[in-house]
């Protein structure tokens, strides 16, 4: 059968005993080898060590290792199991959908705060849409409309500051249409005179949504751009 290893660590306590001062203090005893004592032992506990990776990177909690265990027992042995394999796999997505719910919600809440919080600052503005923005570089050229392309320099934070995309750090601005993008981007880009740059605070129903993008922006996340709108090179051709 095979057994997940589970490590208990039992702090002792004793009362404090007076030593004469010619009895040296006693040596710490040698840390325990690990039980393995054979390839199969080491294959074991780095099939552990793989599921519980798993499970910790699915955000999985509350695991009950004697249920863990029989079922792999009995996998192993092609013995009944308590349900099949599409019930098993039922049983897990529908998991991961609530752990998946759960943290879109969490991620939210700490949007609406965060973005409470920032309209109340100065020089921050907020639209009907829920959008807000700050002026770091007032310019004074034509606005973008919905048709045409823009060229922009811009970084992208979540609201923890952590940087997820950035066209000054690879020093090449993007080409882009006005409405090729999310839409708070979309919309802001239409206030916006060129040779501006400013701060955009975007909630998630304006951004990615609770789909979110990639491995760096979760699902409900407000997000932080800075837009410098350098061009409009479809407007050229009017």
């Amino acid at each position: 059968m095979l057994l997940l290893a589970t490590i208990s660590v039992q702090a002792q306590t004793k009362k404090a005993i007076p030593v004469k001062k010619t009895i040296p203090a006693q040596p710490a005893t040698a840390t325990t080898a690990p039980p393995l004592k054979n390839a199969g032992d080491s294959l074991s506990y780095a099939m552990g060590i793989s599921v519980g990776a798993y499970l910790k990177a699915q955000g999985v909690e509350n695991i009950n290792f004697t249920l863990l265990n029989k079922a792999i027992d009995q996998t192993l042995k092609d013995a009944k199991t308590y349900f099949d394999m599409n019930a098993a796999n039922s049983v897990m997505e529908r998991s991961a959908r609530s752990r998946a719910t759960k943290a879109i919600s969490a991620e939210k809440e700490k949007g609406r705060q965060f973005l409470l919080a920032n309209k109340k600052k100065s020089g921050v503005v907020e639209t009907a849409s829920g959008l807000q923005y700050e002026v770091l570089k007032a310019g004074n050229g034509p606005k973008p409309t919905a048709q045409d392309s823009v060229v922009v320099h811009y970084a992208g934070k979540l609201i923890n500051g952590k940087e997820f995309d950035s066209s000054y750090a690879r020093n090449e601005p993007i080409t882009l249409t006005v409405t090729g993008v999310i839409p708070g981007w979309t919309e802001a880009l239409q206030l916006m005179p060129s040779g501006s740059k400013w701060r955009l605070y975007i909630p998630s129903a304006l951004a990615y949504g609770d789909r979110g993008a990639g491995a760096d922006i979760p699902g409900g996340a407000a997000l932080v751009f800075d837009v410098e709108l350098l061009e409009i090179p479809s407007q050229r051709t009017k």
